[in-house]
Order: C-alpha cells, then sequence, then structure tokens
C-alpha cells in the first residue's frame, strides 16, 4: 500500500506509533537518570552521609556570632510582602552583629515605603536606593548591594565575615542565622533547603512546588554536596565567605561577584565556588521539634504567575548556563549539569506525551465504534511502555513520601494528584523560555522577569497555628 492510500485513521494510528517510539525512549533514559540518582542516595544513606543534623533550636538562635554578618534582600515592587520579611527577620534574629542590606530602585517608591515600614527604625537595617530605574536584573541589584556593603566597610575599618542573601518573600528560620555561621567554620557557601508554604487558596497551582523542593533539597542536593561536585546556590538561605566573595568580584573586575547579565545568578554563583576552590555544603539540620531548618516562602499562586518563575529558572540555568557555563569538570559534574539542563527536552517530551494521550484515545474510540485498530504494540514497544509505567509509580511514590515526610500524608496524596498540572506548568515554561532565549539571541537585554508576590508565608504559619 501507497502513502497516498492509508486513510486518516491509519495516519494517526502511524503518528501515534512514531510518538510512543519518542516519548517512550527518552522517558526511559530520564528513567535511567532518575535510577542512578536514587541509587546515590540511597548508598549515602546506608553509609551515614546523608542524615540530617538534630539540633537545639534555642542554642542557635540566640547564638553569638563569630563576626559581622550582611544580608543582602534585593527588590523590586515587593511592596505586599517585604515590610513582613524585615519585621519577622529582625524579630527572630536579635543579634547586633547582623546587617540587613535592602535594595530598591528610585523609580519604586512603595517598596521603599514598605523597607521603612518593616524596619520599625531598628539601625541594622540599611535602605540602599538603586541610582538607576528598574527593573534591571536581580544581579545587578545585589552588586549594587555589595558595592553598598565594601563602603561601609571601608568607613568602619571593619571587614564582614558573612554574607547571607535572602528574597524579598521570605521567612527566615529562627535558628537559620546561628547555625549558618557555624557551619561557615567548615565550608565557604553553606546552603539551607527551602520549604515553600502550601497555600490553601492554590492547592493546584501554588502549592505544587511543595512536593518539588521537599525532593529535591532532600535528595539531589544532599547527593551533589556529597560527591563534592559544585552546588547550585538558591538565592534564599545561603551563606557565603566574605573572603571568597571578594576573590569573585575581583575576578569580575570589581563590578561584584554577581553576573549581571544572567537570570539566575545565584546558581551560576554556586558554580563560580567551586571552580574558585571554595567549598560548598548543603546543611539539613532538624531541631527537637522534628522541623527542617529551612526558608519558607509562598511560591506563585496563579498559572501565568507560575509559567513566568518556571521559565526564568529554565532560561537561566538550561539555556543561558550551556553558553554561559559549558561542560567543565569531570564526568560526575558533567551529569549534574545535564541534569541542571534537561529543561526544555523534558518538556519537549512531556508535550509529545500529552499528544500521545490524545491519539490514543481517538484511536480507542474509532476501535469502539467499530473501525478497528490499524496496529498493536510489538514485543519490544509493549515494554517499553510497562517500563515507563512502572517508572510512573515509582516517581510518584517517591513523590508521595518526601512531601508526606514534611507536610504530612494529605500533602503527599495531594503532590500525586498534583502531577499533571506541575506537567503542563513544565510545558508552558519550556516553550517561553525557548522564545526568551531565542529574543535575547537576536539582542533583547536580559531583564528582571519577577513574579509578584501577595501573600507571605508568615501569614501563613500563623493562621495554621493560631498565632
Amino acid at each position: 500500500m501507497t502513502l497516498g492510500a492509508w486513510t486518516p485513521l491509519e495516519w494517526l494510528a502511524l503518528i501515534e506509533h512514531e510518538l510512543l517510539l519518542f516519548a517512550g525512549v527518552f522517558f526511559l533514559i530520564g528513567l535511567a537518570d532518575e535510577l542512578a540518582m536514587d541509587c546515590a542516595w540511597t548508598w549515602l544513606r546506608l553509609r551515614g552521609r546523608a542524615r540530617t543534623l538534630r539540633i537545639h533550636r534555642e542554642n542557635h538562635r540566640s547564638a553569638v556570632l563569630a563576626g559581622p554578618a550582611a544580608l543582602f534582600i534585593p527588590a523590586w515592587q515587593e511592596e505586599g510582602v517585604l515590610a513582613t520579611t524585615i519585621a519577622h527577620a529582625l524579630a527572630v534574629w536579635p543579634q547586633r552583629e547582623l546587617r540587613l542590606y535592602v535594595g530598591c530602585y528610585r523609580n519604586d517608591s512603595a517598596t521603599a515605603e514598605a523597607i521603612m515600614v518593616g524596619t520599625h527604625d531598628d539601625p541594622r537595617v540599611r535602605l540602599v536606593v538603586h541610582e538607576c530605574d528598574g527593573p534591571t536584573t536581580k544581579a545587578d541589584c545585589l552588586n549594587r548591594l555589595y558595592a553598598a556593603m565594601e563602603a561601609d566597610e571601608r568607613r568602619s575599618g571593619r571587614r564582614y565575615r558573612m554574607v547571607l542573601q535572602h528574597d524579598a518573600e521570605d521567612m527566615v528560620d529562627p535558628a537559620a542565622l546561628g547555625l549558618l555561621d557555624a557551619a561557615l567554620e567548615r565550608a565557604d557557601f553553606v546552603q539551607l533547603p527551602v520549604l515553600p508554604a502550601p497555600q490553601p487558596a492554590s492547592r493546584w497551582i501554588g502549592s505544587h512546588y511543595c512536593e518539588e523542593f521537599a525532593e529535591a533539597h532532600a535528595k539531589a542536593m544532599v547527593v551533589r554536596g556529597a560527591l563534592g561536585v559544585a552546588l547550585p546556590a538558591a538565592g534564599v538561605g545561603c551563606a557565603f565567605s566574605r573572603e571568597l566573595l571578594g576573590t569573585i568580584a575581583a575576578e569580575m573586575n570589581g563590578a561584584g561577584p554577581f553576573s549581571v547579565d544572567s537570570l539566575t545568578e545565584d546558581y551560576e554563583l554556586g558554580l563560580k565556588i567551586k571552580a574558585a576552590g571554595g567549598t560548598a555544603w548543603f546543611l539539613r539540620a532538624r531541631g527537637e521539634d522534628g522541623r527542617l531548618v529551612a526558608t519558607r516562602a509562598c511560591f506563585p499562586a496563579t498559572l501565568p504567575q507560575a509559567v513566568r518563575q518556571k521559565a526564568r529558572w529554565i532560561h537561566g540555568i538550561a539555556l543561558q548556563g550551556w553558553d554561559r557555563l559549558g561542560w567543565s569538570g569531570g564526568p560526575v559534574e558533567r551529569w549534574m549539569r545535564l541534569r541542571d539542563r534537561r529543561g526544555p527536552f523534558a518538556a519537549l517530551v512531556l508535550f509529545v506525551a500529552y499528544l500521545l494521550l490524545a491519539l490514543t484515545a481517538t484511536l480507542w474510540l474509532a476501535d469502539l465504534l467499530g473501525f478497528g485498530r490499524p496496529w498493536e504494540p510489538s514485543g519490544v514497544l509493549a515494554i517499553v511502555l510497562w517500563a515507563n509505567l512502572a517508572s510512573f509509580a515509582w516517581r510518584a511514590l517517591l513523590r508521595f513520601a518526601f512531601t508526606a515526610r514534611e507536610y504530612g500524608w494529605a500533602e503527599g496524596l495531594r503532590a500525586v494528584l498534583r502531577l499533571p498540572f506541575a506537567n503542563i506548568i513544565a510545558i508552558m515554561a519550556g516553550r517561553r523560555a525557548f522564545a526568551a532565549y531565542v529574543a535575547t539571541l537576536l539582542g533583547a537585554r536580559p531583564r528582571w522577569d519577577k513574579t509578584v508576590h501577595h501573600v507571605h508565608a508568615a501569614d501563613l504559619v500563623a493562621a495554621e497555628t493560631g498565632g
């Protein structure tokens, strides 16, 4: 039979077969990658190298810092949450050695007012106004804060020991500052986990970040740290040695340690620390109350905002990262960079999988109506499909387990039910990231394509506990 003599149903069957091969094979490659990570994590657990520390919270909350500490909080149009972030940090971190450098732009008076409201006349806060209109990039705002810190050091004659970084919507952990200060005795860069706050008003969009961070920051980041490869900075809940930041800034001609042309300057900084010979530690610790010492925050609660944020991550880490950072390092380092950069291709494979579902449903309906099915899966293809089904079940089980550990079994079940929503967001974000990347290749400059925050994690925690 010639191709021209095929019926529309036979053409659909051919497309279904080819899509099955494409999606099935690449899902198997992804399965091999994830199983390798699972095995590495299990091995580390059995060897006692992936244990979570146990601490007494009050000992770290009231600890005297080993030296002055600077906290950078860059902001653009964050008047809705920034005052709460500052007030909470000042309340739970009473150490006098701490100073907050909070940055905004000259054309963002609402954010400047929010900074002053949250400060409550606390002398530990310094408002830094960028001399240009915003937004530029987050890295540019951070470098402005870095320059302000350097100016203070020259005036006082006293150099900071530690530099911390947080976002405008973060709820810091009371034990984090003392814990990070102690951890810098053995590392140049320390990263704490991030725990997104479940959002009752956005169970299917805003809360889907819970399971993603719960698994990534309990497994993948732990494995990276234990294997000694470069550890990406999350941009929140992280502490850097002042000396090492100065070294990196000097290598960038003194402009500051943050890459102003990058959308994910925190990710790049983590990799630069490794390249500069620095040591990194992904630090997981629980207090006597069983709660993880982590940064809590509310992530985007609407579909457009979630897509916008994840597109920025994919654009910065996968696409810009390929251009700017290359593939240096040994086999394990390259494996981790490949994992970081799989976002655009993963979005394509997921899109093919959902298109395949629609085609399969169409052919099944045609068969039900008596038109017959033009083909049946071969033995090899059937094995691929069953392997993919087993992989999906395994991934769902792990997603439930990691989420339930931090949020309880109910949120764990919702994490499994949210898988289709997470996949749709990933597909849409991949398309947006690719379009943005093409625009930069055509000459567009990257901008701080940030999301807007209206709800603070501290308010949700207070509502949950009745505080």
